[in-house]
Parts: structure tokens; C-alpha cells; sequence
């Protein structure tokens, strides 16, 4: 396993390099038709390498991603180790060993009738090409199993919060800022007005919905020279959202907001990407995969609801009873320290394949 997992790791897949993600494809493909003594489909969308591997009528989905957050070169300065029971290496938490403990869990099965594996290659970056993969897949589907990687102490992920993207683009009219200020319409002040706005709407959505709300404005421009009035202005905002009805109470609120001058523009783009995954997705799995580890002397499985989104949330939205989080025990995900506790590989390993085989 580790030898495997030394292998994905050292090909990189930053999600923005289709090349790099085609390569890293072609890798996964060997490993897990050597395990799995079957080639995937290897499914093209959007210049974006997604596998799958379907074995008779699919009942159980297992789904992960191969590509990472870290761009090419990483490895030169963030190279695969293995110490004193430690793996290190870009994505090597985030998800190349749930894929390894994910194909090596499907080896020991008799039989993988009824099992389909994706993995697709565009999940770090919102899934555009792969969503309608995963949806429909899982709808075919009676469980998906996220080998994502596990929350704090190895706990499974049984609720996902729900997220929305939008750009708010603010149009003025550019003017000399020395010479005559006064005739132009400074986007950059008619965004920060909307910017300064973004917690009473969260207070909103509060009140009408509940708490656990979240709107962060994360990357922010303007302006073209330190002696023009900005002409244009952009923001981009990052929602969270536990429930449904607060994902369209956020989109319905943004979607309302007006220019603060009145010779200004805002233009609103983007939207809902990823559903809430809601508890009673998961919880007969969970309960499942409960009395399995203690069956197999693993103790006590832990649960938690977490703030990031993954493939999960399509799954569950499809209607797809949904398991996420049984990939990797380790932490920093999209951070230099991210590493793998490799002893939880192995037990993780035999849970995954007891789950799927008392799902078949």
C-alpha cells in the first residue's frame, strides 16, 4: 500500500493542468486495474480525465479524486517521505491514500458485481466537468462511500455544509484622480459598500433559516492605475450553508442587491454549486459501518459535520444514502504539513471492504 501510494504521490494532478491531470489518470488506471483486474473507462469532459469502473448492474458507488490543489513543481520542495510512521507529499492526504486504501479494500472482495468506482479529476475545483458523472451515477446507486480523507481523529464525515460561489463585478466611469475626481463613479467604492453589506445579509439568512451561514469575501480587484478612478471592481464571495432553504434564501438575497450610486452597474454571477449533505444521508450507513469496526475490534467510530464540501454533497442531493470521510486518518489538507498516519491504513482498509460487502 505504501509503495502505491508512493506512486500516485509522485505524479502530480494540479487540477488546472489538464496534462498533468491526464497522466495522473493514466497511473490510477494501472493501479487500480491491477488490483481490480479490470481497465476503466476513461471519460473526457471539458479536456478533464475522469475513470470509471463498473462491474455488472451498480449498486454500491465508491467515489474519490485524483486531483490536488498543489501546482506543478511541489514536489521539488514537498517530495513523497515516509518517518517514524508518517507519509508526506502533495495530496497525499487529500485524496491519494483514500484511493489506495480504496482500491486495496476492493481486492480482497470475492466478488465486485454491483460495485462502480469513479474518480474524477476536477473535484478540487468545483467538479464542473464531473458533477453530471457523479449524479447520475449515484442515482443508479442504493450507496455512495466517499473516500475522502477522515475528519479530526479519523472521524467520518456525516454532514457537509452546502456552497455557493458569486462574483459581484461593480461598473463606475474612470476619471483623472488628480485633475477631476468628481467625474467618475468609483467601482471600487460602490463594492465595498456591498462588501461591508455581506454581514447584515448573513444575519438575514440567520433569522429566517438558522445559524451556521457563512459568507466570506475572499479575493478582491480594481482599478487600473494609482491616478484613475476604477471603472470596474470585482469581489468574490464564498457561502456556506447548512440547509437547502438557506442556500436559496443567500442566492435569493444576493441576487437583490442594487448599486449603491445611482450611476453605477453590479453585476452578479455565479451560484449554488454543492448541496448541503445532510445527517440523515449517512446515518443508516454510518450505523452500518458502526457495528462493522466494532465487530472487527476497530472501536468506536466518531462522526462529524464539517465545513467543506466534496463529491459527497452530489451524491447525497441525487438521493444517494451518502458515507464520506473514509479515506485517509492524518490532517492538513491544502497545507504544508498535510500528512498520513500510515497505521490506520490497514484497518481503514478492512472497513471499507466489510462495508462493501454487506452492502452487496
Amino acid at each position: 500500500m505504501l509503495a502505491d501510494l508512493e506512486e500516485l504521490v509522485s505524479c502530480e494532478s494540479y487540477s488546472a493542468d489538464h496534462t498533468a491531470v491526464a497522466r495522473s489518470a493514466r497511473v490510477v488506471a494501472g493501479q487500480g486495474a491491477r488490483l481490480l483486474g479490470a481497465r476503466p473507462e476513461t471519460l473526457v469532459r471539458g479536456g478533464v480525465s475522469h475513470l470509471r469502473w463498473s462491474f455488472g448492474t451498480p449498486r454500491v458507488l465508491l467515489l474519490g479524486h485524483h486531483d490536488t490543489v498543489w501546482p506543478i513543481g511541489t514536489l521539488a520542495t514537498h517530495p513523497f517521505s515516509l518517518r517514524e510512521g508518517v507519509a508526506r507529499g502533495p495530496g497525499v492526504f487529500d485524496m491519494k491514500a483514500g484511493l489506495v486504501q480504496m482500491f486495496h479494500a476492493l481486492a480482497q472482495l470475492r466478488s465486485l458485481e454491483g460495485v462502480c468506482v469513479v474518480v474524477t479529476g476536477d473535484e478540487e475545483v468545483g467538479s464542473d466537468t464531473s458533477r453530471a458523472l457523479i449524479e447520475d451515477t449515484a442515482r443508479a446507486c442504493r450507496a455512495a462511500l466517499v473516500l475522502e480523507a477522515s475528519a479530526a481523529g479519523g472521524a467520518l464525515k456525516t454532514a457537509r455544509k452546502g456552497v455557493s460561489h458569486y462574483q459581484l463585478t461593480a461598473h463606475g466611469r474612470a476619471a483623472h484622480s488628480g485633475l477631476d475626481p468628481e467625474k467618475g463613479i468609483n467601482a471600487a467604492t460602490e463594492l465595498a459598500h456591498h462588501l461591508l453589506a455581506l454581514s447584515t445579509l448573513t444575519d438575514t439568512v440567520t433569522a429566517r433559516t438558522g445559524p451556521g451561514t457563512t459568507m466570506t469575501p475572499t479575493v478582491m480587484s480594481a482599478g487600473t492605475t494609482t491616478n484613475t478612478v476604477p471603472a470596474r471592481a470585482e469581489l468574490s464571495i464564498d457561502v456556506r450553508v447548512p440547509t437547502p432553504a438557506a442556500q436559496q434564501a443567500v442566492d435569493e438575497l444576493i441576487r437583490s442587491l442594487a448599486p449603491h450610486h445611482p450611476g453605477a452597474r453590479l453585476d452578479v454571477d455565479g451560484g449554488p454549486n454543492r448541496p448541503p449533505l445532510h445527517p440523515e444521508s449517512s446515518a443508516e450507513l454510518f450505523a452500518l459501518a458502526s457495528k462493522l469496526a466494532s465487530d472487527a475490534g476497530f472501536g468506536t467510530l466518531a462522526q462529524a459535520s464539517v465545513g467543506g464540501a466534496s463529491d459527497g454533497n452530489f451524491t447525497a442531493g441525487a438521493g444517494c444514502p451518502t458515507l464520506d470521510g473514509l479515506g485517509a486518518v492524518g490532517d492538513g489538507a491544502h497545507a504544508d504539513h498535510e500528512h498520513v498516519v500510515t497505521a490506520a491504513m490497514p484497518p481503514r482498509t478492512r472497513l471499507l471492504a466489510d462495508l462493501v460487502g454487506a452492502l452487496l
